[in-house]
């Protein structure tokens, strides 16, 4: 199977049967070519000692596709299967996003693969947070259930992190995909952006504010009413970027989700386009989700900590967006208000803030607002979680380092959504987000703006007859949606409907005793 963005054929599979060649399968082509680095390309895994070619039911392996990453797989058994993440391109440090795909299976066959190489102890897979599973008959995301996967310390691997799961593939002409969450790639972006192009919204441009290393766009959107662009007139600025870490892909799903609302004919999108000037760069690191890295770069850099000094080279894509900040915040004509960098949380459960810390009290009291504003409008966000800090190992970041250098007047913040779920202040369970919900972050982001800019009485809001019923029916229609929503994708008790989810059953699966899942932490 291929990504939703590689239509080319796929080449014939390699065979593997060693456990310990770690190289038999990958692939190292020149990333100029639209290879990707050290991930394997369609390897068949078959018993040691086998010969001749893979029969059905040899698992052909596959992530040599745009976000793809799955660095090499051992094999254990018949029914299991060790696999291993491939690191960040030039850090190795970094091991947690995955996403590849799975073919050449025989109905029924029901296999345990173990992830074992995660570079964090610390997961939400502790907290019931499971991986995502698609096929070529069933393009609906959907999470495996809980009681699919194991989350423990294993011995086998020298005591550490491993998340096994257990899943039976019940057709034998689909290709399934697995992820770690909802992929969103550079493509998908690129398209959404093209798709936006092509409405001839006078109120939207799009260029490229720089170029990567490997010569993709760094899209710089701007949202306003052209008149409130003209020279000499002073306008207040919101900036939002998000996915400056390629494996926190549900940041991108809430910028599109913050876009889409900001761009509408919604009333109170076009009140705020009447007012203030939104620059949105909706993807910060283009190689890194192209290659699949989790947090880094195509040179190995953790862009959101060289923000205090980006290099031209190294890292251009911070450099320009840094640059431009630079001279809106000089500009006589701007007044920059906000800065938003969105991110996904491993650990977290949630939508959350981190703010800075002011020595002048009105400041920060100014500073801590808006995310009060905006627990009000999200029942995802937590002002609980919202923490304000000057904590060392964030130095670099764009909020640590905007926060000191531009003016007084404008609120940095970074916005983290779970990769997982949240939970509401007026019940304990748990809801799995789903892409929807995460849009509905973005959107709901986007309405704070209006309350912000109310309470400090630079937007009249005196909406019309017309225009109230409009707002009564989004209510119920916001309100309708999650409660259709608000539920796992999967059901863990019932029978999946239609015949559009998976045989998901673990009935006389017996997991084996060797691999020690019941091991304390």
């Amino acid at each position: 199977m291929s990504s939703e963005n590689n239509d080319e054929p796929s080449p014939s599979p390699t065979k593997k049967t060693n456990n310990n060649n770690t190289n038999n399968s990958d692939s190292e082509s020149d990333v100029n070519n639209e290879h990707l680095i050290g991930n394997v390309q369609r390897v068949a895994i078959v018993p040691p000692n086998y010969e001749g070619k893979p029969k059905k039911g040899h698992l052909i392996f596959d992530a040599s596709f745009e976000c793809g990453n799955l660095g090499r797989i051992d094999y254990v058994n018949d029914y299991e299967y060790d696999l291993f993440i491939r690191p960040d391109t030039c850090c190795p440090r970094f091991r947690c996003w995955f996403l590849f795909t799975v073919e050449n299976v025989k109905a029924d066959q029901r296999v345990i693969f173990h992830i074992v190489n995660f570079s964090k102890a610390k997961s939400l897979y502790r907290d019931g947070m499971t991986p995502l599973v698609k096929s070529t008959s069933r393009k609906r995301w959907q999470r495996l259930p809980t009681r699919n996967v194991f989350y423990y310390r294993s011995p086998d691997h020298r005591k550490n992190y491993v998340m096994s799961f257990t899943f039976c593939f019940d057709r034998e002409d689909d290709v399934y995909q697995f992820a770690y969450s909802f992929p969103y790639t550079y493509t998908k972006l690129q398209n959404y952006l093209e798709s936006i192009d092509q409405r001839q919204f006078d109120y939207f441009q799009r260029r490229p504010l720089v170029y990567s290393v490997q010569k993709r766009r760094l899209d710089l959107l701007t949202v306003a009413n052209p008149a409130l662009l003209a020279k000499g007139r002073r306008k207040k600025v919101v900036i939002v970027t998000a996915r400056v870490h390629p494996g926190e892909t549900p940041s991108s799903y809430v910028c599109q989700g913050f876009i889409e609302f900001i761009i509408s004919d919604h009333p109170i999108a076009q009140l705020l386009r009447d007012n203030i000037v939104f620059y949105i760069v909706p993807m910060l690191n283009p190689d890194g989700v192209f290659l699949g890295n989790q947090r880094c770069s195509l040179l190995g850099f953790d862009l959101n900590r060289v923000w205090h000094d980006p290099s031209i080279w190294a890292h251009p894509e911070i450099y320009g967006i840094k640059t431009h900040i630079m001279k809106l915040n000089e500009d006589m004509d701007f007044e920059l208000d906000f800065f938003i960098d969105i991110h996904a949380h491993s650990t977290m459960m949630n939508g959350f803030m981190y703010g800075n810390v002011y020595e002048d009290a009105n400041r920060f009291e100014k500073h801590s607002f808006f995310p009060r504003l905006l627990s009000r409008n999200a029942e995802d966000f937590s002002i609980t979680s919202t923490t304000f800090n000057r904590d060392a190992l964030k130095f670099g970041t764009g909020r640590r380092t905007l926060g000191g250098c531009l003016q007084d007047s404008t609120h940095c913040y970074t916005l983290e959504v779970s990769f997982f779920s949240y939970q509401t202040s007026t019940t304990s369970q748990a809801v799995p987000y789903t892409e929807e919900l995460y849009q509905e972050l973005g959107r709901n982001l986007a309405r704070t703006f209006l309350d912000y800019y109310k309470s400090i009485n630079y937007i009249s809001w005196n909406p019309s007859c017309s225009i109230m019923p409009r707002l009564k029916e989004d209510r119920i229609k916001s309100r309708l949606t999650r409660q259709t929503t608000n539920m796992p994708i999967v059901d863990q008790d019932e029978a999946f409907l239609n015949n559009e989810t998976f045989n998901l059953s673990t009935q006389d699966f017996i997991y084996p005793e060797t691999r020690n899942n019941n091991e304390p932490e």
